[in-house]
């Protein structure tokens, strides 16, 4: 009987614990309040096209508010720090990227540790860029285009959504690679860039597939190849510039999800399951695709591991390709 009765009470107190850990969950979730995504670059881009849809989605599946909030400058450092600052109770989260993330804390001394003060959720989606040149060029191929490049050295320019984008580092490396000297133009989005590349006041770009694709079909712009190893969806017949001559070339895209770094595990978890949920929703997912973005949900540990690999890599490029901001 005393047996039964010490079973009994520490059943009860596993009940007890369980309901408490269930009930501190659910209040540590911000229910019922507005929640921000910040987007680092202006509206209009992949970014923040693809990161509205999926808060439509979220706001949708939650019940509640979640905007999204542009705030360009700095290749999306403004946006990273201002996030690392924020309060750390899973109302307001980043979409982070390449450039803040791995490669410009490697160019310049920050006040902040994107890794170290930014906790990873998932991640969004990954794509190559493409790069696209004004049809008034007239070139049609990545050999012609370093040709012309080297006829004018130093006088033709590339542009990128900001100094330690991928679009950047895909430009850098690639003169590299190829022997060329183009100049470096960052904007503060892809619109901009694209309004200067169509009126030819720059003669490259290594555009998101879904801002320069409109643009390809009007012929307005010529794309060239793709950034990634291997070819990307939407754009199956344009070579890649590792399959152009330049193997083992890869210089691809991602957006991902983080908060600052002391929001609650059981927040951080929670959000996992919400944005992991939308990024597998059939009409999400092809709608993604449609743009060019592949949908790429992974678990937390798993967007650490990736960030902290994509670190260490961008490092080394730029150790060896001696990168600086000017």
């Amino acid at each position: 009987m005393k047996l039964r009765l010490i079973t009994f009470f520490a059943f009860s107190c596993l009940v007890l614990v369980a309901s408490h850990s269930r009930f501190a969950v659910a209040q540590e979730f911000p229910k019922d309040q507005t929640i921000t995504i910040i987007v680092g670059f202006v509206a209009g881009g992949a970014s923040d096209t693809s990161t509205r849809m999926i808060a439509r989605e979220l706001a949708n599946n939650l019940g509640q508010s979640v905007v999204v909030e542009n705030k360009p400058g700095a290749g999306s450092m403004l946006a990273s720090q201002y996030v690392a600052n924020a309060k750390a109770d899973g109302t307001v989260l980043l979409l982070g990227s390449v450039g803040p993330m791995a490669v410009i804390p490697h160019l310049m001394k920050l006040s902040f540790d994107p890794l170290r003060d930014l906790a990873p959720i998932t991640m969004g989606v990954s794509f190559a860029n493409v790069l696209v040149v004004p049809a008034s060029l007239n070139i049609t191929t990545l050999a012609e285009f370093v040709a012309l490049a080297k006829k004018s050295p130093g006088k033709m320019a590339y542009a990128s959504t900001g100094i330690g984008s991928s679009a950047h580092l895909a430009g850098e490396l690639f003169g590299q690679r190829a022997g060329i000297d183009l100049v470096h133009v960052p904007y503060k989005g892809g619109s901009a860039a694209m309004i200067d590349l169509i009126g030819a006041r720059i003669e490259a770009y290594y555009s998101t597939p879904s801002s320069a694709a409109a643009h390809i079909q009007s012929k307005k712009l010529t794309a060239l190849a793709t950034t990634g190893l291997t070819r990307s969806e939407g754009l199956a017949s344009l070579p890649t510039i590792a399959e152009s001559g330049y193997p083992g070339f890869n210089a691809t895209n991602w957006y991902a999800y983080v908060a600052p770094a002391k929001t609650p595990t059981a927040i951080l978890d929670r959000w996992n399951t919400e944005f992991v949920k939308v990024l597998k929703t059939p009409s999400v997912r092809d709608a993604l695709l449609a743009m060019g973005l592949i949908p790429d949900p992974m678990t937390r540990q798993g967007l650490a591991d990736y960030m902290a690999k994509e670190s260490a890599t961008w490092k080394a490029v730029i150790q060896e390709r001696n990168i600086k901001i000017e």
